[in-house]
């Protein structure tokens, strides 16, 4: 048994979440805040824990927030429901909680593109996902909640939790299309002004990195379409940043 608390904010998961809480049925709480899920997500959640709770959604922060409120353990371990902790991770994070050097794991992470993982040559995304509860706190103005560790040592991992992101392109374009919104609007409210500059080349510049950087090139034609999707969502964020500059000056 790991002593930490492992919580997850779900919204009709019953696809993913059962492999998610096999993954940590060996810690010792496992806390679900569900926003109002239609499917089977809670009856599997159920055979694993009774601490299922509802909030209403405002926003990703805001949930995960409440969520960590939750958890009573020292150490917590922030999920989402299409992830998985490797066995090896699970082993890592048991040790983890033993020393007093670190206070929180900045997790590699294993993506699943198009049904396929992603291959060991592309640069690893990582997240720091457990960490010591009174040292962590969410942002919840902006579009992605980000843990802020507030002081101590973070330490990098060294094994994985695997990320199955099995949206089809059209599903990722549109969540794009709502959060290049999102993001417009909130750098509009941060007093950020729309580059002509800026407009011109993102594209092929965050094309360049997560294609060539990142070394996306080696997941062959997925690694291909995904650096275009995402290189259109940093444009999209500009374009309609631009968008809110001509609202505003009543030009559209």
């Amino acid at each position: 048994m790991i002593k930490a608390s492992v919580y997850i904010i779900t919204l009709n998961e019953e696809k993913h979440i059962r492999r998610t809480l096999e993954s940590v049925k060996n810690f010792d709480e496992i806390i679900i805040v569900d926003s109002g899920s239609s499917d089977k997500t809670l009856e599997i959640a159920k055979e694993y824990t009774k601490n299922i709770f509802y909030k209403k959604w405002e926003g990703e922060g805001i949930q995960k927030n409440y969520a960590l409120s939750l958890c009573k353990n020292e150490w917590v371990l922030s999920l989402d429901a299409d992830e998985e902790v490797s066995y090896e991770l699970n082993n890592e994070i048991k040790n983890f909680t033993m020393q007093d050097n670190f206070v929180a794991l900045d997790i590699k992470f294993l993506e699943y593109y198009m049904g396929v993982v992603s291959s060991n040559l592309v640069k690893k995304n990582t997240h720091i996902r457990f960490f010591k509860k009174t040292n962590g706190v969410y942002n919840t103005k902006g579009v992605h909640a980000q843990i802020t560790i507030k002081n101590g040592l973070v330490k990098k991992s060294k094994f994985y939790i695997h990320h199955f992101s099995d949206k089809f392109i059209h599903e990722f374009v549109m969540k794009n299309n709502n959060y290049s919104t999102l993001r417009a609007n909130e750098n509009k409210n941060k007093g950020r002004k729309f580059s002509l500059i800026k407009l011109i080349f993102i594209f092929p510049l965050m094309f360049f990195k997560f294609y060539i950087l990142r070394r996306n090139i080696f997941n062959g034609i997925r690694g291909f379409i995904l650096a275009i999707v995402i290189a259109f969502y940093a444009f999209l964020k500009e374009a309609k940043l631009y968008e809110l500059y001509l609202k505003e000056k009543s030009q559209i």
